[in-house]
């Protein structure tokens, strides 16, 4: 059973629909406290579910799709308790979807079965077996629910009190701009993986050739721009930019850093790709150039 890729998506499913109900309702059972605590209390043992059922499913990588998940869903159900369906609250809502669709799509895409998981996983299992369920649970499973629990806060603030103006726009068209590049660099690296099948090769063509990261670069504009989007109605709430800035924080020292270095161990070339390519921005990276030039020269 735990072979069959339907299978385990089918089963994944079930985990995620039960875990939303779940947050649903712990949310509905503390209408006293501010809606910060009750979205955040709901997050908590919403994770600890799908935590405890990639527990027993022996496979940490359950978690995975909760990135994408939540934020569709705590920003729909918002926005239904609040009623409000103005232009601004629509246009975030649709930005998330769009966001969160397509990421859930490609984790579908690359999983495999309930028997395998995220490499990264398997590194702190062999590294500390010992505090492997604690390690899953306090940094693979809850850290990342507080990030997107933090990136969140601006989008909510907004769904409450919008005001559309034309700096909302600005906002909306960071979003739709970070996720169209997330959606560009996946069709680019699947069709990539479908033409090297087997091979070692590094990617270094469309967004590739410019970014190491291109999708994470989208990640962290996606979350800016959820912030301008509250900035341009609620620009007393600031501080809520705190969000954006861990997250992209993360990327930048931990995430960008683990990839680069399984990287440079298994793929071929991955030393002169690391030195040419910027680590995400999209634009042709100085030391490339240079290169060129000393290359030619030597020619």
């Amino acid at each position: 059973m735990k072979q069959s890729k339907a299978i385990g998506l089918v089963i994944i499913a079930a985990i995620y629909i039960i875990a939303i109900a779940i947050g649903v309702l712990v949310f509905r059972a503390l209408p006293e406290l501010h809606i910060f605590l009750r979205i955040l209390i709901g997050d908590v043992v919403a994770t600890t579910f799908v935590f405890l059922t990639g527990a027993i499913l022996k496979n940490v990588s359950v978690y995975d799709p909760y990135w994408s998940v939540a934020p569709i869903a705590v920003f729909t159900g918002i926005m239904l308790e609040y009623g409000r369906f103005d232009v601004g609250t629509v246009l975030l809502l649709l930005a998330v979807w769009y966001w969160g669709v397509r990421l859930t799509l490609n984790w579908a895409h690359t999983f495999v079965n309930l028997n395998t998981q995220d490499w990264r996983y398997d590194q702190f299992k062999q590294k500390f077996p010992r505090l492997f369920q604690l390690i899953s649970f306090c940094g693979l499973n809850m850290f990342p629910t507080m990030v997107v629990f933090l990136v969140m806060l601006p989008g909510i603030e907004f769904l409450q009190e919008s005001a559309f103006n034309p700096i909302t726009i600005v906002g909306f068209v960071i979003c739709l701009s970070a996720t169209t590049i997330q959606l560009i660099a996946d069709l680019q690296m699947h069709r990539f993986r479908r033409e090297n099948v087997g091979k070692k090769r590094i990617i270094r063509s469309g967004l590739w050739k410019y970014s190491r990261h291109p999708n994470y670069l989208g990640e962290i504009l996606m979350w800016w721009g959820v912030y301008v989007v509250m900035l341009s109605s609620l620009p007393n709430r600031w501080i809520l930019f705190v969000g954006a800035l861990v997250n992209t924080l993360m990327f930048y020292f931990v995430s960008i850093p683990l990839a680069d270095k399984r990287n440079s161990k298994i793929r071929e070339g991955f030393g002169a790709y690391l030195k040419e390519t910027n680590r995400m921005w999209l634009f042709k990276a100085p030391s490339t150039i240079k290169g060129r030039v000393n290359n030619g020269s030597r020619n």
